[in-house]
Parts: C-alpha cells; structure tokens; sequence
C-alpha cells in the first residue's frame, strides 16, 4: 500500500476516517497544518480525522470501532485515483538521471518559446514606439509650417504699401519709379565721389596690409587635412524640396548660413549643434547667402528675383529690414564689399546692381551689353577695387567697382561659371565650370592651372580659398583640398572627401576659422560638417 501524497509505502501509515485514504503520517500531518484539508478530495480535515493504522495481532480489535478484528477482516485500502507508484525508471540513479534530462530539455523547449514570445512583443513594441515618432515628427513640422504662415502673414501686414507721393521713394529696396511704366529705366543716385574715396581708403589700408601678412600659427597644419573626415550631419531644410545651393560662415562667431531649394535660409550655430535662426520669407529656391559681420546683418538672393536684407533682433531672431526688386531675372550671387558698407547682386537679367547697405539704396546698376546669357556668379576682389563675375556664358568678366568698366575678360571654360573665389594674396583667382576649375594669375591675366576633376556629365559647383589663402576648396561630385602653391610650383591634393549625400553632388563648400573644418552643402537637405574629430570633442566639451 502506498502513501497517496508520495506514491511510496508509508514508514508510519495513517488513514483518514473520512475519505479512507492512506498516508505517511508526517505529510499529512504537515499538509493539515499547512491547508487544513484532504490533499486529494479537499474536504476539511483535522489531526484526529487520521488514526495510525495498526494490525490486528498488536491489539485483536479495530482501532476506530474497537470491535474484535482477525487478519481476514482486513481488505485493501483503497487509494486516491490520481496517485501511481513509483516507475521503475525513478528506483536507479541512471533512471533518474534520465527522467531529470527529459525534464532538462522540457525546460530548455518552454524557455526557447518564451524567448520568441519576448522577441514579438519586443518587435511589436518598437513598430508602436516607431510610428508614435513619425507621428510625434509630422506634428513638429505642420506646427513648424503652421507658425512660418503665421509668421508671413504678420511680415505682409507690418509691409503694406506706403502711399504715393510726388517724390519718388524708395520702400523696402524698390524704387516707385517702376510706376513710370514697364520700359522705363530706372533712374539711379549713382555712386559719389565720397564714395569712391571711401573704397579707394579700404584699398589701399588692405593692400598694404597684405604686405605684411603673415600665415596665422592658429592654421590647421597640411597634416591636420589629410586626417579630416566627416564630423556631423544636420538636417537643416524640409525634406519635401531637399538642396542647398549655397553657404556661408561668419568667422567671428562661428555661425554657418545655408541657402536652400525650399526657399529658407537658415542660420546654424556650429559650436551648439542648433539651427539659430531659420529665415522665411523667399518664394523660390535661395541661390546666395553672405553675412556683414560687424553689423550683424544678413544678405539673401533668391531666384525670385529678390535680395533680402535681415538684421539681427536682441531675442537672437534675424528680421527683414528692406526687400530689394530690382532685377528683372533670378538673383544668383551675392558678394559683400571689404568696408561692409556696400554690396553687389548678380543676375540672370545681365545685370550686377551695387547697394548701400544701410538703405538698401541700389546707387547704381551696371549691364552687360556683351553679356546675353546673364550673370551666374560674382566676388569681391580681398581689396575692394575689383569685381569679378562669372557668365552663364563661360566667360569671366573683370570689373573696375570705381568706374563700373569692364577691364578684363577671362574665356576658356565650357558651360556656365558656377563659382569664383579670390585669393587673399591677391594675386589668383578660381573659377569653377562644368568643365572643372581653372586658375588665373591677376597680374599677367592669363591662365596658368586647369583642374579637370570630373567626367563630362559632372560639372564643378563650388571653389573656395580658406581665409589665409593657403588652401583650395573645390565641390562636384566629391570634395578635394588642395594645398596653395604658386605659378610655376605644384598645387597638390592633399585630402579628397566623398559626397556622403548619396546624390553625386556636393553643390557648395566653405572653410571655417583656420580652416579647422570645411562646411559642405549638397543636393540632399543635411549640412555636413568636415574636420579633426578631436578639434570636434574639444569644440563640445
């Protein structure tokens, strides 16, 4: 007979007056202390329910009833039906062992099941937290849209048109005299003599400046720019109308100014990984974008056919203070004047206008009757006296900013002159087209260095020389640096960086202080910030 707890024969049997069933005494015991019932039918059951079971030789009688008992009175006990004795395979240790790996693999199955559970539910959980992102993501940018409507909207009001009067003003950068008829042309204060004294002063301070320039010891070493690689990346415009065309930095205050297909400029605090400012206002693509540091003012072209003067507000904000229409063809360039007094557009209309910054006033506007194609880019000469234009018909064109006379052309490329960079030595100037870059010596007026970096369906974007005029920036379909050499000596490419926008085309490039890093746009919305990664790890912390 064996214990309907245990399965095994009891060293000390008990039997319940109630159900009839046979234990070991100690389980029982322990099993009504602990739950007070029958561990197999669950009725109520107390200590003196159970009496010991004992064989009538000991005593002759029945223990419960004491009435005279014989060995063939006694029937079998009868068992719970959910108790089975012992198999065989658990009365040997190998048995054992082997019901215990059974139990093992059992254990190792439910574990595995559960696992994949966990991974579904993990799965499920980060497709939930995913699409609550992309929600959370288009909320942003509808309230983003919402507030650049709202922000237009109070812009167009604080700009309603100022009465006519019978003197002919000038109300946000465009002169009433438009109203004399479509045909009319403009009547222009043109530039002063005091004016022309005031370049030819910053002239001749900066040239004999450059006499005693010397390479800054703060440059960031030919060593430095072999190591640079890709700092960081953001996202600056919308991703609907993806593109920047064109950048800036202010050296001073390390702030990179991006120009965009999506009609924003915006205004990036480098040093605090945050978009400062961005600047709405635009109805097409922003071709140019120049700060005037020491006014804390920002110029804008736009393909609109527009360039816009924003000041910088005491919240940090940038504000329009003059809206200029005086081309009649997209604003591609514009280039600040050494004195930053002054500034120049240019346009697809074959025409370049010199500004007063401080009125927004267009003193005089210069056209091209050699130029049919109109302008597609424009620079400054490092001394101000000189303004060199690049045509949508490959030809460069040398200006004298005192007489407004064209000195000096320069041909030779193919397709449109998409960029132009002077040298702060003064002496070269690059010119990027669709066929590369070439190099001229302003001196001599020739040519004395042609890069062709590219395959005939990639055309050169950007050029850039850093502020020391020790090295060269060009954009295509990579970016490449050269080192700055001279006429006769060797300009040797010293580091080539990838176009990491995935699109082929890297459309703008500009040095940042001491060439520490280069600032690249491309045809992709990010902004990709290019240098040391220690010089980044020091600019953070």
């Amino acid at each position: 007979m064996n214990c309907s707890i245990s399965g095994e024969v009891p060293e000390e049997p008990v039997v319940s007056k109630k159900s009839g069933l046979l234990y070991e005494k100690r389980l029982i015991e322990r099993h009504i202390a602990d739950y007070g019932k029958c561990p197999v039918t669950g009725e109520p059951l107390t200590p003196d329910d159970i009496v010991p079971v004992k064989t009538g030789k000991d005593y002759g009688k029945c223990p419960v009833t004491g009435e005279p008992l014989t060995p063939d009175d006694i029937v079998p006990v009868k068992t719970g039906k959910i108790v089975k004795p012992r198999s065989l395979t658990a009365a040997s240790i190998p048995g054992m062992l082997g019901m215990f790996q059974n139990e093992w693999d059992a254990l190792m199955l439910s574990n595995f099941a559960l696992e994949q559970q966990l991974h579904t539910a993990r799965q499920e959980l980060s497709h939930a937290l995913y699409q609550h992102d992309a929600a959370c993501r288009v909320i942003a940018r509808l309230k983003k849209e919402r507030d650049e409507a709202r922000s237009l909207l109070a812009q167009s009001e604080r700009q309603a048109p100022l009465p006519v009067s019978a003197v002919p003003a000038v109300s946000n950068g465009k002169r009433e005299e438009e109203d004399m008829g479509a045909g009319a042309k403009r009547m222009r204060p043109g530039v002063s003599d005091s004016i022309i004294a005031e370049l030819t002063e910053c002239n001749a301070a900066l040239s004999q400046q450059r006499k005693k320039r010397q390479i800054p010891p703060t440059l960031a070493p030919i060593d430095a720019l072999e190591s640079y690689t890709q700092l960081s990346s953001h996202p600056l415009h919308k991703t609907n109308k993806p593109g920047i065309l064109s950048i800036d930095i202010n050296l001073s205050k390390d702030i990179v100014a991006t120009g965009g297909i999506d009609s924003n400029a915006v205004l990036f605090g480098r040093t605090s990984g945050e978009i400062l400012s961005t600047l709405s206002g635009h109805s097409k693509k922003v071709t140019s974008v120049k700060f005037v540091a020491q006014n804390d003012v920002f110029l804008s072209g736009s393909a609109d056919k527009t360039v816009r003067i924003w000041q910088s507000s005491e919240d940090g904000n940038y504000d329009c203070r003059h809206i200029l229409k005086d081309h009649t063809a997209e604003v591609q360039a514009v280039t600040v004047h050494a004195t930053n007094n002054y500034f120049v557009t240019a346009s697809l209309d074959a025409t370049w206008c010199f500004y007063d910054l401080a009125s927004g006033l267009c003193l005089t506007q210069v056209e091209d009757p050699l130029n049919s194609m109109g302008y597609t880019s424009a620079a400054f000469h490092p001394d101000g006296l000189i303004l060199g234009t690049g045509t949508a018909g490959a030809t460069v064109r040398i200006w004298d900013v005192k007489s407004r006379g064209n000195v000096a052309n320069f041909d030779g490329h193919t397709g449109a002159v998409t960029a132009i960079s002077f040298s702060e030595n003064g002496y070269f100037l690059a010119t990027a087209a669709h066929d590369g870059v070439k190099l001229w010596d302003l001196r001599k007026l020739k040519n004395f260095r042609s890069f062709e970096l590219y395959d005939q369906d990639t055309p050169t974007n950007s050029v850039d020389f850093d502020h020391s005029g020790s090295y060269l920036a060009i954009a295509g379909s990579d970016i490449r640096v050269f080192q700055v050499g001279s006429v006769k000596a060797e300009w040797n490419c010293i580091k080539t960086l990838p176009d990491l926008s995935g699109t082929g085309r890297a459309t703008c490039v500009k040095f940042g202080p001491d060439a520490r890093y280069l600032a690249v746009g491309s045809m992709d919305r990010n902004l990709r910030i290019f240098g040391l990664p220690d010089d980044n790890a020091s600019t953070e912390s």
